[in-house]
C-alpha cells in the first residue's frame, strides 16, 4: 500500500519503464557500449544474463542524461524525493561514498570547519583530502563493556558549535554500524540556530523512511542533507544511493557538484535499481521493515538465550549518547565466550557458510534486512551455539576499546598532500601520519591523515592484524611500513 504522504504515483519506474520501451525498439547500436548489447563479449553475456546486458547502455534522447536529467532520470529522482520526504533526490553510481562526498563538498569549500564525531566512514575525511575543510572532532562517548562507538552527546555538539561558530556545517552517523541513533532533531536545530547546515551520513538508515517504530529520519528531522545507502538495506544494486537533500540548499549548486567527480557514463543497471527499488519501499517497506525489525528482535532473544554473548538492543537507550536503536541491526558482543568479534566472523564463514557483515575486536554484526527469512536467522542462532560449545576460550587479556581518541596536528589535506617518508610501523611512535589505517569493514579510520601516531594506536593496530582483521588505506599493503610528514 502506497504512503499517504507521497504525492506522486509511487508505482511507478519511469527508468525502468524507458528501459523496457527501448529493448522493444530493437535500436542498431553504433554507440557505446563496445559490448553491443552482449554480442561483442558472449562470455559476459552467457555469465550475466541477455535481459542484463541489453540494458546495459549509454545515455541518449529517450534514456535522459545522468550528468543534466530532463525527462525519465528527472521524473525518478522526483518520485525518489517524494517518497523520502526530500525537497530534491540525486540518483548517485558512486556508492554512499559519492553521495557522502558530494554532501560535504557542497557545505564545505578550503578552510571552512565542519563539526564531526571522529568515527565517520573515510569517504567523509577522504572529502576534507580534497576540498581542504578542516574537522573539528567531536569525540563520540564509548560504551566500555561493549568497545563501541556511541552517538553525538548535545552536550559536545552544543560546546563544538559555541567554540566553532563559524563552522559551516555539522555531520551526523545516523544510526551507527551498530545501529545506535543520536538525538538528531535536537543536533539540527543546533545547526540551525547556529546558521550551520546539518549533514547526515544515513548510509546505514534507509529503512528509517518505510519504518513503524524506528528512530526518525534524517529528513524527518529536519537535516540539510543525507546520504541514504539504498544498496544496503533498500535492495538496489552494489553501489547505488541516494543524495537527499532539503528545502534550504541549491539542487542546481549540488547537481554541479555531483558532476565534478561523478561519471558521465551513469549506469542503466543501477539507475534502474535505485527506480526499481525505490517503488519496492513506497509500496511494501512499512510492511516488509517491520518485519525484519520482529527477525532481528527474535534473534537477540534467542542469540542472548544461548549464554556467552550479548545481543544488545533498545536496553542501550540513554536519552543523549544512545538516543535511539535500530531494532533491525543485529549486533553481538563476543568477548566473553574468549574469541573477538573478528574470530567468531571466521569461524561462521569457514566453518558454516554464513557470510556476515563484519567483525571486529569484540563485536559481529549480521546485517538483516529485505531479503533475509526466518530459516537463515534461525541457521545463523544455531551456528553461534555450536561455536560457543566448540571453541569457547577464556576471555582473560582481549582487548575491548574500539575507540581511540586521536591527536589531530594538522589538516587531512594538508597532511595527505604534504612531503612524506616511509617507515617501519614499530618506529612510528610520535611521528604525523600522512595516510589512512583502518579495518574495513567498517571502514572508520583508525588513523587518519593528520594524526599522530602513539604507542595505543600502534598496540590497536598491532591487535588487529593478529586477530585477522583485514586492514586497508595504507600504501604499504602488509602494513609493515607507514608514510609520515617529514
Amino acid at each position: 500500500m502506497m504512503s499517504s504522504r507521497t504525492r506522486l504515483d509511487q508505482s511507478r519506474a519511469p527508468i525502468y519503464e524507458a528501459l523496457k520501451t527501448f529493448r522493444q525498439m530493437r535500436v542498431v547500436p553504433f554507440d557505446v557500449p563496445g559490448h553491443k548489447h552482449g554480442r561483442g563479449n558472449p562470455e559476459l553475456t552467457a555469465f550475466l544474463g541477455q535481459q542484463c546486458v541489453d540494458v546495459d547502455v549509454n545515455s541518449m534522447k529517450p534514456l535522459d542524461n545522468l550528468c543534466h536529467p530532463v525527462s525519465v532520470i528527472r521524473e525518478a529522482e522526483e518520485l525518489a524525493a517524494d517518497a523520502f520526504g526530500a525537497a530534491d533526490a540525486f540518483l548517485m553510481v558512486g556508492g554512499t561514498t559519492s553521495s557522502v562526498q558530494s554532501m560535504v563538498l557542497t557545505a564545505c569549500k578550503r578552510g571552512d570547519e565542519i563539526i564531526l564525531p571522529r568515527s565517520v566512514h573515510r569517504s567523509v575525511i577522504n572529502a576534507l583530502v580534497l576540498c581542504g575543510a578542516v574537522p573539528v572532532y567531536v569525540n563520540p562517548e564509548v560504551d566500555q563493556r561493549l568497545g563501541i562507538s556511541l552517538g553525538m552527546r548535545r552536550e559536545q555538539v552544543e560546546k563544538a558549535i559555541a567554540e566553532h561558530p563559524n563552522a559551516v556545517a555539522v555531520l551526523v552517523n545516523n544510526p551507527t554500524y551498530y545501529g545506535i541513533c543520536s538525538d538528531l532533531r535536537a543536533i539540527v536545530r543546533m545547526a540551525h540556530n547556529a546558521g550551520m547546515l546539518c549533514l547526515v551520513d544515513e548510509a546505514h538508515g534507509t529503512h528509517f523512511y518505510f519504518g513503524n517504530g524506528l528512530p526518525v529520519s534524517a529528513m524527518a528531522a529536519g537535516a540539510d542533507m543525507a546520504a541514504v545507502s539504498m544498496h544496503k538495506s533498500g535492495g538496489s544494486l552494489t553501489q547505488s544511493s541516494l543524495l537527499l537533500v532539503g528545502p534550504n540548499v541549491h539542487a542546481g549548486y549540488v547537481r554541479q557538484i555531483i558532476n565534478l567527480t561523478q561519471t558521465t557514463s551513469g549506469s542503466y543497471l543501477l539507475m534502474s535499481s535505485l527506480d526499481i527499488s525505490r517503488r519496492n519501499l513506497a509500496l511494501r517497506g512499512r510492511e516488509v521493515f517491520h518485519q525484519v525489525a520482529d527477525m532481528a528482535e527474535y534473534a537477540r532473544q534467542e542469540i542472548n538465550a544461548v549464554g556467552g554473548y550479548y545481543a544488545f538492543g533498545r536496553e542501550l537507550i540513554n536519552g543523549n549518547s544512545v538516543f535511539d536503536f535500530d531494532t533491525t541491526k543485529l549486533s553481538v558482543h563476543t568477548l566473553d565466550i574468549g574469541l573477538a568479534g573478528i574470530e567468531v566472523y571466521d569461524l561462521l564463514r569457514d566453518e558454516y557458510d554464513i557470510q556476515i557483515e563484519f567483525g571486529d575486536i569484540g563485536n559481529i554484526l549480521a546485517y538483516l534486512s529485505i531479503g533475509d527469512r526466518p530459516q537463515e536467522v534461525e541457521r545463523l542462532v544455531s551456528a553461534l551455539a555450536e561455536i560457543r560449545r566448540r571453541f569457547q576460550k577464556d576471555p582473560t587479556g582481549l582487548l575491548s576499546q574500539e575507540y581511540i581518541e586521536p591527536e589531530v596536528v594538522t589538516s587531512p589535506q594538508e597532511a595527505f598532500y604534504a612531503e612524506k617518508v616511509s617507515i617501519p610501523l614499530k618506529e612510528s611512535e610520535g611521528r604525523v601520519c600522512s595516510e589512512f589505517v583502518m579495518c574495513y569493514p567498517p571502514g572508520i579510520p583508525i588513523l587518519a591523515p593528520g594524526e599522530r601516531i602513539t604507542a595505543e594506536i600502534l598496540e590497536h593496530i598491532q591487535y588487529a592484524k593478529e586477530k585477522g582483521c583485514s586492514m586497508t588505506g595504507p600504501e604499504d599493503p602488509d602494513l609493515k611500513k607507514i608514510n609520515v610528514l617529514v
